[in-house]
């Protein structure tokens, strides 16, 4: 059996009301997870606002080992 682990607080956690995480926070928890060998990130979703995107491109710059996925929609 292989289990992978996808993780999405950098999106699904600013879902609670109050939490609102800048683009250098997020970057640091992204790093975080793939020290931790979360296989998979979900960065965040960028079409939302500027501060969003920005966060995204923080986090695929860094060259983290984890596959780093993004929400979309159509």
């Amino acid at each position: 059996m292989n289990i992978r682990i996808f993780d999405t607080p950098l999106r699904d956690g600013e879902q609670s009301p109050g939490v609102s995480l800048s683009p250098e926070k997020k970057l640091n928890i992204a790093k975080k997870l793939d020290q931790l060998g979360v296989d998979a990130i979900e960065t965040g979703f960028p079409v939302i606002s500027d501060g969003e995107k920005e966060g995204v491109k923080l986090i695929v710059g860094e060259g983290l080992k984890a596959e780093l996925c993004g929400l979309a929609r159509k």
